[in-house]
């Protein structure tokens, strides 16, 4: 594997992580609604 592959890769993680946490910070109180936007 190459390193700016890897680095593509750990960004886009990075980012999935930080919009995770900042839907579920936003729709705290709401499990059901986060778990519908997977769908």
């Amino acid at each position: 594997a190459n390193m700016a592959e890897e680095q593509v890769e750990a960004s886009k993680l990075l980012i999935l992580q930080q919009t995770a946490t900042a839907m579920l910070a936003q729709a705290n109180m709401s499990p059901q609604f986060v778990l519908s936007l997977f769908r």
